[in-house]
């Protein structure tokens, strides 16, 4: 894990992790430009920081997904494992901890568009959400309790794009600075907020042996009765109305097709738009509007 700490035009305390599996380079690329961008610790204007964080990099260096066990799985992990992800997520985890707001980078074999995660809606969590640019972000908070966005408060993750596309690394860097601009860590143009849409995730859906096809891309509504996704062994057919597909790939997961889907409403951007996480920004229910 490489630590990489910038200076901050304002107090919060803000992070954003890329490399959190070693087959996706492109949050990698967007944290060293990242780097590359902003300005020395000593030079920032505010008493804040911007932690910048290459998670995985013995994974990076393999181009593979992980090395041992799945580390956005792995949370809260234990240090002495002998399973290297499992070891490390501790280690990430204490790097994160009183940040502010925090970032996760990802990148999918499944379509566009970009969308955000959140397991825990907080006021820093609704302020990421509605600055950056996607028109959807799931509720995760029902599924997996192991990963960095259900266990490290304030963290959002994100899925900037298709895995190995130019596209990504663009769309990415873009929103990193949206979410930077959002908790006043850089000041080159004020933040601008707007509605989201959320998706409250239900279930995964398992996939079987043989060749997977899915019928349905992200979020689009599933027709009762039509099937979202098939292979030798399951055929995946909804029996119910309101359902779309998160994630959803053929080739993207070992286990799964994707996650079904429901939405739920809008995320309505943060009541003051000057205060950032670290200014004390009040919300008093933390759900969608």
């Amino acid at each position: 894990m490489e630590t990489i700490d910038r200076g901050s035009a304002g107090s919060a305390r803000v992070a954003i992790v890329g490399g959190i599996h070693g087959d996706e380079p492109a949050g990698e690329r967007i944290v060293r430009r990242l780097a590359d961008a902003l300005d020395a610790p000593e030079d920032g204007a505010g008493d804040g920081i911007v932690r910048l964080i290459v998670a995985n990099e013995p994974a990076l260096a393999a181009e593979t997904r992980y090395t041992d066990t799945d580390l956005n799985r792995a949370f809260p992990g234990d240090a002495d494992s002998d399973e290297y992800e499992r070891a490390l997520a501790p280690r990430l985890a204490a790097e994160l901890e009183g940040m502010d707001a925090v970032l996760a980078l990802h990148t999918s074999h499944s379509a566009p568009p970009p969308f955000a995660i959140y397991s825990d809606l907080t006021p820093s969590v609704r302020r990421s959400v509605t600055a950056m640019p996607v028109d959807y972000v799931v509720d995760a908070g029902g599924l997996r309790g192991t990963t960095l966005d259900s266990t490290v408060p304030n963290t959002v993750s994100i899925e900037v794009g298709r895995q190995g596309s130019e596209t990504a690394v663009e769309f990415g860097y873009e929103a990193c600075l949206a979410f930077l601009r959002a908790h006043g860590a850089v000041d080159d143009e004020p933040p601008t907020f707007s509605e989201t849409t959320v998706v409250a995730g239900d279930k995964e859906v398992p996939k079987g042996s043989g060749e997977p096809t899915v019928h349905f891309a992200n979020f689009e509504e599933i027709p009762v009765g039509a099937v979202f996704a098939e292979d030798d062994v399951y055929t995946h057919r909804v029996e119910e109305e309101g359902v779309v597909p998160i994630l959803a790939s053929e080739e993207g997961y070992e286990e799964i097709f994707g996650i079904y889907g429901r939405v739920m409403g809008t995320l309505e951007p943060p009541a003051s738009a000057d205060q950032t996480a670290a200014g004390g920004e009040r919300v008093d229910e933390a759900e969608t509007e």
